[in-house]
């Protein structure tokens, strides 16, 4: 190096990985449940492509209803913990989560839930409740995908 002015070139190369999560089922349904009455559905969350250990939090809906009142039909429970763990043979823990629905007021909702690490990524889960006046009924399905 001492006054020697060559140039170096140095090529690097790699893989850019961002992470992922998939849900089990894909689609949740909700059985239809009278006013007041609690729906829930257990969903597997598969982390994929974490290079560190995450904590998982979810974003629950607020709702306005037709009178001004705001209410959270939803409650999410982690059912093992929301830590991502990575094992040292490079595998990753699956969470197991609980999704809950009550509501003792009619309403119609469109919308989602999202699932975040720590990274702030974002991982969407998306909701349609219909309330049935005629069996005074919720149906309740969700679409889930990535951001």
């Amino acid at each position: 190096l001492n006054d020697n002015l060559s140039t170096y070139i140095i090529t690097l190369s790699g893989t850019l990985r961002s992470p992922k999560m998939s849900f089990h089922p894909p689609f949740l349904m909700l059985m239809p449940v009278p006013l007041g009455v609690e729906t829930e559905e257990v969903i597997t969350i598969i982390p994929q492509d974490f290079i560190r250990q995450s904590r998982i939090t979810v974003k629950v809906p607020e709702l306005e209803l037709a009178d001004g009142t705001r209410t959270c039909p939803f409650s999410v429970k982690f059912l093992e913990g929301q830590d991502i763990v990575l094992s040292s043979g490079g595998t990753i823990n699956e969470l197991t989560c609980r999704i809950s629905f009550r509501s003792a007021k009619p309403m119609s909702f469109l919308g989602e839930l999202l699932f975040i690490d720590q990274e702030e990524n974002r991982f969407l889960e998306q909701q349609t409740i219909v309330f049935l006046p005629y069996t005074r009924t919720w149906r309740c399905t969700a679409l889930i995908k990535k951001l």
